[in-house]
């Protein structure tokens, strides 16, 4: 008799178990499970959506789809219905995008810095200048090689800003000035194999440092602060959105658990942050 109840009641907990298992399942499917999602290339060569994607894809079910290019095409590719909302870092183009009907509301929530990287020696001397507009004007004058991304991304647009409306070098007539029409990564391998200056986003070119000669020359100067934004394609704009995925992805980016994994991103590896929060 004792061993009847045994077996009876090593059934009940196994179909206790089953039970827990079958509840503790990842959270169902959304109707539409796939969200768009266009950002530039810095978010993605550093390293930092790899990072924090899965957590989120894990949480809610859904499955983010990385188109990863400069501001100028990330916010075309929204423009053309190709995105149900973008991760860039040029206001200037956000304000427009949202002026012209296309996005919802811009939320700035991160931010890093941009950086001048060139080689060791320092040929330009631009190591001691105050501001990134003051390093520029010494590379120009010494005609010291200097790779542009040149492709309209946010990265570009920063470039041309600190350089002036009416001082930025012509790749056709100032040999030294190489428009490479690259992503980020791409112009840094190539800044370093031509012992050239170059202007990137401090998160990818830690990302990458290892495998280049270049160093980084000026930093953290006001000129040189580069925000991020998301921004959701307005549905009144543009058909066949998927609203609710775009929204619930804002949504966990800028809530608690994000900002939390985006404080912590770099310091292991790195041995500081990649990038910092902006506080409310």
């Amino acid at each position: 008799m004792k061993k009847v109840l045994s077996v009876l009641l090593s059934a009940v907990m196994l179909l206790s178990l089953v039970a827990c298992s079958a509840g503790a399942q990842k959270t169902p499917t959304p109707e539409n499970p796939t969200i768009r999602l266009s950002t530039t290339t810095s978010v993605n060569d550093s390293g930092l959506l790899p990072y924090l994607l899965p957590y989120f894809e894990e949480e809610t079910g859904y499955k983010v789809e990385v188109q990863s290019a400069g501001t100028g095409a990330a916010l075309q590719k929204a423009k053309d219905g190709n995105a149900d909302l973008v991760l860039v870092h040029a206001k200037a183009s956000e304000e427009e995008f949202i002026g012209e009907g296309y996005g919802v509301e811009r939320l700035p929530f991160m931010y890093n810095f941009f950086v001048i990287v060139g080689p060791a020696d320092d040929p330009a001397q631009i190591k001691s200048s105050a501001n990134a507009n003051e390093a520029f004007s010494k590379i120009a004058q010494s005609q010291s090689n200097f790779v542009s991304r040149g492709d309209d991304s946010g990265t570009h647009k920063a470039e041309l800003k600190i350089w002036g409306k009416d001082n930025a070098p012509n790749a056709e007539t100032d040999k030294w000035y190489i428009s490479a029409g690259q992503g980020m990564g791409a112009c840094l391998t190539m800044a370093s194999e031509k012992n050239a200056y170059c202007l990137t986003d401090k998160a990818t070119f830690l990302s990458m440092k290892n495998d280049l000669k270049s160093e980084i020359l000026v930093s953290e100067s006001d000129d040189l602060k580069n925000t991020y934004s998301l921004i959701a394609v307005n549905p009144e704009k543009i058909d066949g959105l998927n609203v609710d995925g775009a929204n619930a992805l804002i949504s966990w980016m800028t809530g608690d658990e994000a900002k939390k994994l985006i404080a912590q991103y770099g310091e292991q590896e790195y041995g500081e942050a990649l990038f910092y929060l902006i506080e409310d």
